[in-house]
């Protein structure tokens, strides 16, 4: 078996491991109509409104620079509650599905296949610097113009909420907590 196709063919099962885990609370990022839901099981608990994310919208396909947020399940990988933007829940991206789209297309090699795979199944923070970007995940405005916040997206591929949201988002966010957007 060739090494492409071996590690092409354990995606799946990181997929059927992340899900059989899923339980409890989970957040749901609805970038059509910019929501984010707290979700236990499929009940919403809390509904945050007027959310902003990447000012080129979202997409599957996610590269460094592109000001995207990226489609898909992550975890909350990290939390910096002394971030810039107030507080920040980083997410694992780029995770193994990410992975084998850019793989595909050619957009990484296999080393950096490799390195996203294996930290998806260690249970680590992806790398951040590869060429599909880092370090996105969701925060609070900090000193952000708060006016710019409720009529434009204008993140380089977060979701943003208002620091007041963020505060509130905390009591139910922990690492490991699964984030879907969709």
């Amino acid at each position: 078996m060739s090494t492409r196709f071996s590690l092409l063919f354990l995606l799946p099962l990181l997929s059927v491991a992340a899900h059989a885990s899923d339980q409890g609370v989970w957040l749901l990022v609805e970038t059509q109509p910019r929501v984010l839901k707290v979700m236990e099981g499929d009940e919403p608990m809390e509904v945050f409104t007027q959310i902003a994310i990447g000012r080129r919208g979202a997409d599957f396909q996610k590269a460094r620079g592109d000001d995207k947020t990226p489609l898909g399940e992550y975890r909350i990988g990290w939390i910096n509650e002394n971030s810039k933007f107030h507080r920040f829940f980083g997410f694992t991206y780029p995770n193994p599905d990410n992975a084998k789209r850019a793989y595909k297309e050619g957009m990484i090699g296999e080393n950096t296949f490799r390195s996203i795979l294996r930290s998806s199944l260690d249970e680590r923070i992806p790398p951040q610097n590869t060429p599909l970007g880092g370090q996105i995940g969701i925060h609070g405005l900090g000193g952000a113009n708060s006016a710019v916040h409720e009529n434009f997206d204008w993140t380089r591929g977060c979701i943003a909420m208002t620091n007041q949201q963020i505060d509130r988002l905390t009591q139910w966010v922990r690492k490991g907590t699964l984030v879907v957007i969709r």
